[in-house]
Formats: C-alpha cells, sequence, structure tokens
C-alpha cells in the first residue's frame, strides 16, 4: 500500500485517474518513448506542430521523441471484427509550449476506445471526460460540438479550399463580421449564407442549441449529422452534469482526422483548455485501418496554477 502522504497531487491524479479508466474496462498500456520520425511527418497536421526532436539510431534510421500518445496507439493495433480496443495510459510527450516555442516533456493522460464503436461507447467516453474533470475540480466546463454538422453543411456550400479553410477558422474564433464578408466575396447564395452565418458562434446548453440548429440543418446531410448529436445530447442529459456540460460549436477540430462528436474541458481559473477529444475516425483510415474511435488527453502540465 502506497502512503499517499510521500505522493505529489499530480501523482495522486494519475492513480486515480488510473482507477477509474480501469474500473470502466480500459487497461493501461506503456509506449516507448520513441517512434520512427516518419509516423509523425506523415500526420504533422494531427499533432499541430511541426517541430520534432530527430535522432539517428544506430541503424541510421531517423526517429522522433514521442509528440503524440495517439498516434502511436494506432499505429501499434490490429482491426478486429467486434473488437474493442480499450486503453488508458498516462505518458510523458515531447512538444513546443509557450511563447518561446521551447520544447517540454510534458504528462498526457487519457484513454482511447477503437474498434467497433457504437453510442454507447461515445456516451461513456463523454462521461469519462466529465467525471475526468470532475476528479480535479467540481467547477469545470466540458463543452461539445458534432463535426459532422459543420463538414455536410460546408460540403453544400462550396468546394473551394481557401473558402472552406477560412470558414472553419472564422467559426472556431465566432468571427461573424468576417464570416459575412468572405460570403459577399465568395458570392455564397443569400440562404446558404444566412444559414452559415447564424452557424457561427452558435453555443449554449442543449436545449437552446438544438433550437438554433433545427432552422440551419434542413438538408439530408445536415439533418442526418443533427439527429446524430441529438441523440448523444438527450443521453447526455442523464449524465446529471447540468450546466456542466455546454455545446459550442466553435470546436473545429481537424477535419481530416476528426468527424462526429469532439469535446474539450476547462477548469475554473485556467484560462485555455485541459482536456481535449473527440472520434477520429478520419485518421483510422487514413493508416490503413477500419475501424472507429473516440479519446481523449488531459494536459497535466496546464495544472500547475490549481495544483
Amino acid at each position: 500500500m502506497i502512503d499517499e502522504k510521500i505522493l505529489r497531487t499530480e501523482e495522486k491524479i494519475i492513480f486515480a485517474l488510473r482507477a477509474l479508466y480501469s474500473e470502466h474496462g480500459y487497461k493501461p498500456v506503456r509506449l516507448s518513448k520513441f517512434e520512427e520520425y516518419e509516423l509523425y511527418a506523415h500526420n504533422k497536421d494531427f499533432i499541430g506542430d511541426d517541430r520534432i526532436i530527430t535522432f539517428n539510431d544506430s541503424n541510421g534510421k531517423l526517429m522522433a521523441l514521442k509528440p503524440d500518445v495517439t498516434l502511436s496507439i494506432v499505429k501499434n493495433g490490429k482491426d478486429i471484427p467486434g473488437h474493442k480496443q480499450k486503453v488508458s495510459y498516462n505518458e510523458n510527450i515531447y512538444r513546443t509550449t509557450g511563447r518561446e516555442g521551447r520544447f517540454s516533456e510534458i504528462m498526457q493522460a487519457g484513454l482511447e476506445c477503437i474498434g467497433d464503436i457504437d453510442s454507447e461507447d461515445i456516451l461513456q467516453v463523454i462521461s469519462l471526460a466529465a467525471q475526468t474533470l470532475e476528479l480535479i475540480s467540481e467547477d469545470f466546463v466540458l463543452e461539445i460540438s458534432h463535426l459532422g454538422i459543420l463538414s455536410a453543411l460546408l460540403g453544400e456550400i462550396s468546394e473551394d479550399e481557401s473558402f472552406l479553410k477560412k470558414a472553419a477558422e472564422y467559426i472556431r474564433a465566432k468571427n461573424v463580421h468576417d464570416m459575412e464578408k468572405l460570403c459577399r466575396e465568395h458570392e455564397i447564395p443569400e440562404e446558404q449564407a444566412k444559414r452559415l452565418i447564424t452557424f457561427t458562434g452558435i453555443c449554449g446548453d442543449l436545449d437552446t442549441v438544438m433550437g438554433q440548429l433545427e432552422p440551419i440543418c434542413t438538408t439530408e446531410a445536415t439533418a442526418k449529422a443533427l439527429a446524430e448529436f441529438e441523440d448523444v445530447g438527450l443521453r447526455i442529459r442523464e449524465l446529471g452534469y447540468g450546466e456542466r456540460i455546454m455545446c459550442d460549436f466553435s470546436i473545429v477540430n481537424n477535419m481530416k482526422y476528426y468527424n462526429g462528436i469532439v469535446f474539450r474541458g476547462f477548469l475554473k481559473g485556467i484560462y485555455e483548455g485541459v482536456l481535449s477529444g473527440g472520434q477520429y475516425d478520419n485518421l483510422l483510415k487514413k493508416m490503413g485501418r477500419k475501424s472507429g474511435a473516440i479519446g481523449f488527453a488531459l494536459y497535466l502540465d496546464r495544472l500547475e496554477d490549481i495544483i
């Protein structure tokens, strides 16, 4: 039995999270500190940083210190029909941080569910994300979104890559003014422009957001995505977190890798998100796998202020 008096706060958090995840069937895994550089070079957009610490191994192969956990888990897993790979981790990653962009060793904790996932798995992961935040502080907010709605909406309006990129940026920034200007510049039809401008910045409680989305999601593709999101939303109410779980469609993860439900978590007193996650089926497709996937990561380095 470990005497908790000798543990640092972050170590107590890690042990508590490991127990929580194990209770729900997620087995802890250990990963190598490095992978072949090629893995990260092909997925720099997913990592969000093209600066990676590299070195040559004894055979001359270019290796890299791990800047991401999910890529390693996906790379080392296999597709088995009817099987779900449910793993948890606490691993150090190596990324640039701060304004000066210096490399840091950062501890992450999180979990991944990969395989034939269904709505129950999605709900469980969202629930565990909320419980993860609550374990650290009861004063938290978990924001959720659905990239399927955004993807369908943009796909119906334009195929122009420059337009789609800027539109996603303005939605992320809740920038209605520039979205209106963008639609005028690209001569987007009035009805489509109105739907996109209304969508920009949508956030609030589940009931409010659903009421705002219904007039926008009038086509087959958007209505289908909305139905999926509404089903998850109704189930989320059953978790009992009330106003702790909100909707915010400014959560725009890279749609080359993410799809469906995405979310991020905040704690009072910390200006940036401390937890992020969502469905990333598109990443598995890009890496030649057929499974679905959802997971999240908690950034322990961002907890210093409240720890």
